[in-house]
């Protein structure tokens, strides 16, 4: 090998040792996504052994690795067996995380892991510190194989029936690792193109079986680990872990009663189901806005109040360091536990006799800022440049920057631009706001060098 060459590798290498968490996790799921979009690209990968355009394959590469659902083209219909194996491997590695997948490979060969990959894996994950952080990426990869290896057996059983073992083996591995992941992939094309789980809205185990892969992948891995720790002492449990599972376990309620209220008689969703379905895609819907994707009613079909219902949930999201997009769901407790001391008239944010910093009130009030804008700015565009209803095009920027993968029907109809943009928003809501996070995690606080006067103001 060449001197010049040598040396421009080493400084390569050199130069990506000093990459800061944020551009590390930004640059791993670009890597990722365009491979992928290559890889899909190839005429071995479509059915009609034709190369696929490129922002086909590129918008679902973002969406696979950004563990969204949106499509262009049916996942069944479309790919062959290998464009399907390529989609679920982004799916993986977009809901573990790039740096959780390295970790996996360092533990396999036994190799130790250092202090730049813990802090790495701590940003990634959004911990605190790195007390612990081998282990509770050991623990998350242990309870990720475990839960979708249990959600493959059921759902392999579900789909044997019909497709047979082989057929029905890989779709229950398929579709165990895409709820888990909160992705919306599916394979049941066949049944007739972007038709989702339409099929199978009576059928209580496969509806039961995703949703607890999709709460258990939304909680967190961090939440995992202070279940695992004390769940003999429930009462011992941390407060973060408290609010998450009270905040999931109201929205999933919430939002199910808000459902079943609103689309009970409608003839389009819920309206001619006998009342146990109605009750349980009602649940299936609340859940599956939770980030995932999967579809057992038809959103084309929903209520202008349930449109309106179904782009706030999307936007909340999951939670914290999990397989979820979203603002998550501790970002919300916030603003609300900020609501509230406001309105008493208090100056600090309390949860339970404890605090919650300044820094972190201020950083969960830009970030809802900074998603609400964007949400605004981006459903107006879409709206306005492809002639759309406004609560239609807003309901699909929500499911991609919620990285849900929901559709009211309307994407695969869409501009060249407004495809552009949905990519975009994919890609910040899943990378963005997690490298926001990072950012906000990691950086030096400064003391104020100068300190200014203040001057009223008039609010409201």
């Amino acid at each position: 090998m060449p001197f010049q060459l040598r040396q421009r590798l080493y400084n390569r290498l050199r130069s990506m040792q000093n990459l800061n968490p944020a551009r590390i996790v930004v640059t791993s799921f670009a890597i990722v996504i365009l491979t992928g979009a290559l890889l899909l690209m190839l005429p071995i990968a479509s059915r009609d052994g034709q190369v696929t355009p490129f922002l086909t394959c590129l918008f679902t590469a973002t969406s696979s690795t950004c563990v969204t659902g949106l499509i262009m083209v049916d996942t069944w219909v479309h790919w062959t067996l290998f464009g399907q194996i390529v989609i679920i491997l982004m799916i993986q590695l977009g809901g573990l995380g790039f740096m959780t997948v390295i970790t996996l490979a360092s533990f396999a060969l036994r190799r130790r892991i250092g202090l730049s990959e813990r802090l790495i894996m701590v940003s990634t994950l959004n911990l605190n510190d790195m007390d612990g952080v081998v282990r509770v990426v050991r623990h998350a990869l242990m309870g990720t194989f475990l839960f979708e290896g249990v959600g493959a057996i059921l759902l392999t059983f579900c789909f044997i029936p019909q497709y047979g073992a082989l057929g029905g083996i890989w779709r229950g591995i398929f579709h165990s690792i895409s709820a888990f992941c909160n992705a919306g992939f599916d394979l049941l094309g066949n049944n007739g193109a972007f038709t989702s789980l339409l099929s199978y809205n009576g059928n209580p185990v496969v509806l039961l079986t995703i949703m607890s892969l999709i709460v258990i992948g939304g909680l967190g891995f961090f939440v995992w680990e202070d279940i695992f720790r004390h769940w003999r002492q429930p009462r011992s449990l941390s407060l973060y872990t408290k609010m998450v599972l009270l905040l999931t376990g109201a929205l999933i309620v919430g939002g199910a009663l808000f459902f079943l209220a609103v689309e009970w008689d409608n003839p389009a969703t819920l309206g001619e189901m006998p009342l146990w379905e109605k009750i349980l895609n009602g649940f299936f819907q609340s859940v599956t806005l939770r980030t995932a994707g999967f579809d057992s009613i038809g959103q084309g079909g929903l209520r202008d109040s349930s449109l309106a219902m179904s782009c706030i949930l999307m936007l909340i999201g999951g939670s914290s360091g999990s397989t979820a997009g979203g603002l998550k769901t501790a970002t919300v407790g916030i603003l609300l536990l900020t609501i509230r001391a406001t309105l008493a008239g208090r100056s600090e944010v309390t949860l339970r006799g404890r605090a919650i910093s300044h820094r972190r009130v201020m950083n969960a009030m830009t970030l809802t800022l900074m998603v609400v804008f964007l949400f605004m700015v981006s459903s107006m565009l879409l709206s306005t440049v492809d002639g759309l209803p406004f609560l239609s095009a807003a309901f699909e920027v929500a499911s991609a920057m919620g990285t849900v993968g929901l559709t009211v029907g309307i994407t695969p109809g869409l501009s060249l631009f407004s495809r552009g943009v949905l990519v975009f928003l994919m890609y910040v809501g899943r990378v963005g706001i997690l490298s926001f996070s990072i950012t906000f995690l990691t950086r030096s606080k400064y003391p104020a060098k100068i300190k200014y006067p203040t001057f009223d103001i008039m609010i409201g």
